[in-house]
């Protein structure tokens, strides 16, 4: 699974970085969270992005899959007005070496439903190619058939809310390691909700929070981390015994691939 994540993710990318191989490598402290969470070490996500509008403001996250596209939810609503933040790990930093770009073509799923929230991916299109360095580079997109199972430890990251009731975001990546949850284990908190288009992670002390939608779910196999979901629902006061829903990328893989290529 390796070698086909290094084949893709290079023919993508067209460079020496090799998909999933942070070059900083993370230092994950068990079940920390976001909601009072653990500031992830300075650029190893390096592709964690940061969507911000003309001011600034930070309003989804986003994972970055190629030199020239980037992943996040459709529910953050991004246009071609929104720019994209690489290279980025503390906000309220002017010194560090962040690559800002502006968006070329945002394509939502044609099967988005913001009521039952399935599909619930857009894929960015840049105008300028980013340049990779150790700071900066792709996530592996898992094949279709990849299996990530109930009780796998993965990683989610973000600048989303560290209290639900708080009006600030963190100005540093905060991280948190979460369970996978089947989608069984996960409808008996959900119900009908949860969908195959859908993984759960969470309920074990930790959460996603308002900030971190679009982001990345990633989960390491064979040494490499692999993007298995993208932040896209939950409890709306971030609670931390209730999973976090992540679309899941394995059941929209085919549509990356074929949007990718098309465009």
């Amino acid at each position: 699974m390796a070698f086909l994540c290094i084949f893709i993710c290079l023919a993508l990318a067209g460079t020496a970085y090799t998909c999933g191989f942070p070059a900083i490598k993370p230092v994950i402290s068990g079940y920390a969270r976001i909601v009072n969470g653990e500031e992830a070490v300075s650029g190893s996500w390096p592709w964690q992005v940061s969507l911000q509008d003309w001011t600034g403001w930070h309003f989804c996250g986003g994972s970055v899959i190629s030199d020239q596209w980037v992943v996040t939810a459709a529910h953050c609503s991004v246009t071609t007005s929104h720019r994209v933040i690489v290279g980025e790990h503390d906000r309220s930093s002017s010194a560090e070496p962040i690559q800002t770009l502006s968006i070329a073509k945002v394509i939502r799923h044609p099967n988005y439903n913001s009521y039952t929230i399935n599909n619930d991916i857009t894929l960015v299109k840049l105008s300028t190619r980013i340049s990779f360095n150790n700071r900066i580079s792709t996530v592996c997109l898992p094949p279709s058939t990849a299996n990530f199972p109930g009780g796998m430890t993965c990683v989610t990251s973000g600048w989303g809310l560290t209290n639900a009731s708080s009006s600030n975001t963190p100005s540093r990546l905060q991280q948190v390691a979460l369970p996978l949850l089947t989608n069984t284990q996960c409808k008996s908190y959900w119900g009908t909700n949860i969908t195959d288009l859908m993984i759960c992670a969470g309920a074990a002390g930790a959460s996603s929070c308002m900030g971190d939608s679009g982001g990345p779910l990633v989960c390491q196999q064979g040494s490499a981390w692999y993007l298995v979901g993208i932040v896209s629902w939950g409890s709306s006061s971030c609670s931390r015994t209730t999973p976090g829903v992540y679309a899941r990328v394995t059941a929209l893989r085919s549509w990356i691939d074929q949007t990718v290529a098309a465009n």
